[in-house]
């Protein structure tokens, strides 16, 4: 008997330890222990901005529809997403981090002297492409690009250019492209760099600056407020819901986009890269992101594994070129 009651006590001990186990992996989702349940999302700049505009759609959407547990955001700014850039290298090996980042996080290692390079980190998803656009108050004497060009080129120090983005980011490489092509010397442009989309709109709103360039959906909010005027946007096509043509019409024979994805730190676990991945994809499939992808003027993007990780290398030699052509390397 006592040996019977041995065992028996045994067997609990064991089903008990079993339970505990799985209850320590967050199972979320059936039986599956996917590991997601402890995600956290890293945001490279100020709340407000592109990236965390981005991280935090994607997020609502996962948790929402049950594709993951709560997954935490939390912001970590300066010098452009270098500091996050570095701290998300110094987590070799975590299997629950990811950060939204993009060109100007890729810009940014550059011009910051960063030794660290977006092609580093493990690369999980491209997800959206947007393109830039030109921005003022709406109370700016500027109603259309063509006024603001001519002013420009009367005297381009007199002109402040604000973006989002440190020199290498999307919002530096688009007015430095505009000015190529218009006939403003890029190295007269002056430019004043904030770090994210909030801070660039108090800029604008305080008329510290007299243009802004950022992506149309970073400021929607805004341009719907009628807080702001856009001027002009470098799609291809018009942006809906953007009463803005697009430079070309305008006479300025450019098209330029953004884009934004995710990196995970280098070294972790194939399985836990698996697991992002599918998440992604998963909420990539909602119509709940559809709806995000017309709302901001985003097109979709949605781009994994190799083709990724070759996109983030061409990336860094497309930035490293342009900077060394503008005379920033």
């Amino acid at each position: 008997m006592v040996r019977r009651s041995t065992k028996r006590l045994a067997a609990i001990v064991a089903a008990l330890a079993v339970t505990l186990l799985l209850a320590g992996c967050g199972v979320t989702r059936g039986d599956d222990p996917s590991g997601l349940h402890r995600l956290r999302m890293m945001v490279p700049n100020s709340p407000g901005g592109g990236y965390d505009l981005t991280a935090r759609t994607a997020v609502k959407i996962m948790e929402d529809r049950d594709i993951t547990g709560r997954v935490e955001v939390f912001n970590v700014l300066g010098a452009g997403g270098t500091v996050a850039m570095a701290r998300l290298m110094n987590e070799r090996g975590n299997n629950d981090l990811m950060m939204t980042m993009g060109l100007g996080v890729v810009g940014a290692t550059y011009t910051n002297g960063s030794k660290v390079k977006a092609s580093d980190a493990t690369a999980i998803a491209k997800l959206i492409e947007d393109p830039g656009a030109i921005f003022v108050p709406a109370d700016s004497p500027f109603k259309t690009v063509q006024d603001f060009v001519a002013a420009w080129k009367a005297d381009p120090s007199t002109m402040t250019i604000g973006g989002g983005s440190s020199p290498g980011g999307p919002d530096h490489l688009f007015p430095m492209e505009v000015a190529e092509k218009v006939g403003v010397d890029p190295k007269q442009v002056n430019f004043i760099t904030y770090d994210g989309g909030g801070d660039l709109l108090t800029a604008l709103l305080g008329k510290k600056i007299t243009v802004g360039t950022s992506s149309p959906g970073e400021l929607i909010d805004q341009i719907e407020a009628g807080q702001l005027r856009v001027l002009a946007v470098s799609s291809e096509q018009r942006v809906e819901g953007i009463d803005a043509p697009t430079l070309k019409e305008a006479g300025i024979d450019l098209t330029f986009a953004n884009w934004r994805g995710v990196l995970a730190p280098p070294g972790i676990s194939d399985g836990a890269k698996n697991d992002m991945v599918k998440a992604l994809e998963e909420m990539h499939g909602t119509k709940e992101w559809k709806e995000a992808l017309a709302k901001n003027g985003w097109t979709d993007a949605f781009v994994t594994g190799a083709q990724f990780e070759q996109f983030l290398k061409d990336q860094d030699n497309r930035v490293a070129s342009t900077l060394t052509e503008l005379g920033l390397l």
